[in-house]
């Protein structure tokens, strides 16, 4: 194993979306939704374990899920958890995990990860990574994986391919990107073969994406660049609470890969979801003849169709007529809604908090 192989883990989202059974005190990536026994993130670090050892595996969270960490994966050393101070979105992330990776080890290569992906088809994953970091090392590039589109999904963000690397079958340069296209514009992308769902997942080498926070983002790249920085080093907490709550909130793509002149992409299929809602959990969910699906919960459904029933506890659902809803109890709160209204939920969460207040969300 290349010991100059690290993995960077971004697990401090809220996970809004999948509310009421994703909470701010323990989010998604912390909850087992198959009923493997093991959470998202469990299932996320045990994925790259193959190809990064575990002594070079990176978490960066919010303090406040410090714990749960801990506890979920006693393998990590707690140095290699980085705990943010505020909730900046990806590219701050990233960078303070470049910058401290780089403190460790200048010749280090990254594969950056969610933490809360499906992946059915686990040795493809592996070789697409251990793929794309010879890929990375080899030049200073950026690399992404693209997904194969199965259909015309809005939720997702396309890449659009270029040309490709002589050399590196199934790498191509990246033309464009587009950030969540309405229903027609995506079924455009299907039909034209030349987009690929944007998977989230990144590969370079800690060097040239901080290269690239200096040209493309320096008003990220130069707060962690300030002479006073300090990385895997004692000082490093007093730094990074002092420095990273004045840091823009924005994505890695809106700060550096859509902007970016090395960016490259790899096609892969890795029966692919990215759990970022309900109706994503639904479509890889097994369903019976009438299209409901169920999360380790005891459903009586006479005449639905097309739903998604969630329930956690020993308790029973019984539902009548409901035609393509999304039904979740958890704890102090009921979800009733309508499929299609989905992306209504986070309006929904912040409406109950100022409402109810934070026990409920």
């Amino acid at each position: 194993m290349n010991s100059h192989r690290y993995c960077v883990v971004m697990c401090g989202g809220v996970g809004s979306r999948f509310w009421p059974f994703s909470r701010n005190d323990k989010p998604k990536q912390f909850l087992d939704f198959f009923g493997t026994g093991k959470s998202l993130l469990q299932l996320t670090v045990e994925r790259i374990l193959p190809v990064v050892g575990i002594e070079n595996v990176i978490l960066v969270t919010n303090r406040q899920y410090r714990d749960i960490i801990i506890e979920q994966l006693p393998g990590v050393k707690e140095s290699n958890i980085l705990l943010e101070p505020a909730r900046r979105n990806t590219a701050p992330c990233i960078c303070w995990a470049a910058h401290h990776i780089l403190a460790l080890d200048p010749e280090a290569s990254i594969v950056t990860l969610p933490s809360d992906h499906l992946v059915l088809k686990e040795d493809a994953f592996r070789q697409a990574i251990s793929e794309g970091l010879d890929f990375v090392e080899n030049g200073p590039r950026l690399l992404t994986l693209g997904i194969q589109p199965t259909n015309p999904n809005t939720g997702y963000g396309y890449i659009q391919q270029g040309s490709g690397v002589e050399g590196w079958p199934g790498i191509r340069k990246v033309k464009t990107f587009t950030e969540k296209p309405n229903l027609e514009m995506a079924k455009m992308f299907l039909d034209s073969g030349e987009f690929f769902w944007n998977s989230g997942i990144f590969i370079w080498t800690a060097k040239t994406i901080l290269n690239a926070f200096g040209k493309y983002c320096p008003e990220i790249g130069n707060i962690f660049d300030a002479p006073d920085a300090t990385y895997s080093a004692p000082g490093e907490e007093s730094f990074i609470n002092e420095a990273f709550p004045g840091s823009p909130s924005i994505s890695i793509d809106y700060a550096i890969m859509e902007k970016a002149d090395n960016v490259f992409v790899k096609t892969v299929d890795l029966g692919w979801s990215d759990l970022g809602t309900w109706n994503a959990l639904y479509e890889t969910s097994p369903q019976d003849e009438q299209g409901n699906a169920s999360q380790n919960c005891k459903v009586i459904a006479p005449d639905c169709s097309g739903s998604m029933f969630a329930v956690g506890g020993d308790k029973v659902i019984v539902a009548a007529g409901l035609k393509d809803f999304i039904v979740a109890d958890n704890g102090n709160a009921l979800l009733i809604c309508p499929r299609a209204d989905e992306q209504k939920i986070r309006q929904i969460v912040n409406e109950v908090k100022t409402t109810f207040g934070e026990n409920f969300v």
